[in-house]
């Protein structure tokens, strides 16, 4: 009998297994424990994280309108910061030390033994991070857009937001705000949640990793709604402790994907990157 063009398409890509409702808790217990375990490498994540969310609301502290859509763009170009922090807790996990040497060799040379320099298979992490820059500009452009166009009056600081957006009583500009953010970061949330994870470990082409993504998201939709929600709650959380709050959200967060993915991807059957 021949194989469908489905069963030849799962035959290329990494397994995906099926997770408990309670999983993505037990990734933060474990993420926890690289965090302390990593000490300062993980935290200087953070640190520069909110450095970088500080310096650019202070440059738009009068365009409101502007950062509105900034800040929920930050998460959809999480996962490519995030990627040495994966790194670190693979380095744990192999029982390597996790020091600063994995972070350079991460954003520096992560592909030592890679003898085509040229290939997309070598590039596969920049271009990902190409498209996740690309859709978190087009989601700051099309808030800035809905903001300034249909608001009843200018909006230029947080206060202004708050009272002719978030609190009007007149108007739906809100709910299609939302509506419209939500529309737009489920397929990039389905597309990333464990992609990044899988390209920096495992010879898998962007595609191959994208579908893999997407099918964990298919296999454990209740789970994965919910690790969604712990993602951006914790990071709004962080963000509204005067941003200060992402020293410690996006390493524990960073470090919690990493044992996502370890726990959603059988990839044992694919080339490591370190592989020659």
């Amino acid at each position: 009998m021949l194989n469908s063009p489905t069963q030849n398409a799962a035959a290329m890509l990494p397994a995906v297994r099926s997770i408990t409702l309670g999983q993505p808790l037990h990734w933060l217990a474990l993420a926890w424990r690289d965090l302390v375990a990593c000490g300062w490498i993980s935290w200087a994540h953070g640190l520069v994280t909110a450095l970088g969310g500080l310096a650019i609301a202070l440059a738009a502290r009068e365009r409101f309108w502007l950062l509105a859509g900034a800040f929920p763009g930050f998460l959809l170009v999480a996962p490519i910061l995030a990627t040495s922090l994966y790194a670190l807790s693979r380095a744990r996990e192999r029982g390597e030390a996790p020091g600063i040497h994995v972070v350079l060799k991460t954003w520096l040379n992560w592909q030592d033994h890679h003898f085509n320099k040229w290939g997309n298979d070598y590039w596969c992490m920049a271009q990902f991070g190409v498209l996740l820059a690309l859709a978190g500009t087009g989601w700051v452009l099309t808030s800035a857009a809905l903001i300034t166009l249909l608001a009843p009056y200018p909006i230029s600081t947080l206060t202004e937001f708050l009272q002719h957006v978030v609190l009007a009583k007149d108007g739906f500009l809100l709910e299609l705000w939302l509506a419209l953010g939500g529309v737009m970061a489920a397929p990039i949330f389905a597309s990333s949640v464990v992609a990044v994870p899988l390209l920096l470990d495992r010879r898998v082409t962007l595609w191959q990793a994208v579908l893999t993504s997407w099918m964990t998201v298919l296999e454990n939709p209740v789970p994965m709604a919910l690790w969604a929600l712990l993602l951006s709650g914790i990071t709004l959380l962080g963000m509204s402790l005067a941003l200060f709050g992402l020293v410690l959200a996006l390493p524990l967060l960073g470090h919690a994907s990493w044992h996502a993915y370890r726990d959603l991807v059988d990839a044992s059957s694919f080339t490591l990157r370190e592989a020659a």
